[in-house]
């Protein structure tokens, strides 16, 4: 396995968020970690990413331990984060953010990025201000691509976006699948979720609940019903 998380235990404060979230990943798959809003799924990210350090268990990438590492060492190794609120450089272009994000050793170079997310291209003199939210969501996936990404996570990379933005996100994450990125994304939306992922786990009051392949999912309509409050995807 690529990712290998084994009961973690998160925490803001005394607040005891995640309560022994275990889940892996393997090479170029994608995972959706799906829960209602408060179950831990952000937390679980930001526990990978390093940016909430787990109190206990562990979180092995390619066998090594990562739980003690600070962010920027385990965005060294390949795994790269996108949080829900982009975090891009609003005051700077499109095409100077992605520089920032760039590595040398990448394989992904403004050339990729640009055939990928095509509107980037277009706007690359723009502020990262000026664009629209789904613009500036290509923006942050595109420049986390440029940090040569093994592991690309995604918080909510739909949310608020309009139909035809979202099917041009869907379409551009399926190239970066193909390129062999594997991602692990947390998203609201169901129909979203069972196009790109190759397993669903569900999470609940910080407790993993529910792990399964994509058809099984969709023909559960139970499981759907009682985690997650909807119906048939």
């Amino acid at each position: 396995m690529m990712l290998d998380v084994d009961n973690i235990h998160g925490y803001y404060g005394k607040s005891h968020i995640l309560q022994g979230v275990s889940l892996k990943i393997g090479e170029s798959e994608t995972i959706t970690l799906l829960g209602r809003n408060g179950a831990g799924k952000s937390t679980t990210l930001k526990s990978i990413a390093g940016v909430v350090t787990p109190r206990r268990g562990s979180v092995k990438f390619k066998g090594v331990e990562l739980a003690k590492m600070p962010p920027h060492k385990i965005a060294s190794r390949g795994v790269c984060f996108v949080p829900e609120h982009r975090g891009i450089f609003k005051l700077l272009s499109v095409e100077e953010n992605l520089r920032l994000g760039a590595r040398k050793d990448s394989p992904w170079q403004l050339a990729d990025i640009y055939r990928i997310f095509p509107r980037l291209k277009e706007r690359r003199t723009n502020g990262g201000g000026q664009l629209s939210g789904g613009e500036q969501q290509m923006l942050a996936i595109g420049r986390a691509l440029m940090n040569h990404p093994r592991l690309l996570m995604l918080d909510e990379p739909v949310e608020g976006l309009a139909p035809v933005i979202v099917e041009e996100i869907v379409a551009q994450l399926k190239l970066i699948r193909q390129a062999g990125v594997a991602i692990l994304l947390v998203e609201q939306n169901l129909e979203v979720c069972t196009q790109l992922a190759d397993r669903h786990y569900i999470i609940e009051q910080g407790r993993i609940v529910y792990e399964g392949a994509n058809d099984a999912f969709i023909a559960d309509e139970s499981i759907k019903d009682r985690y997650l409050g909807v119906g048939v995807v």
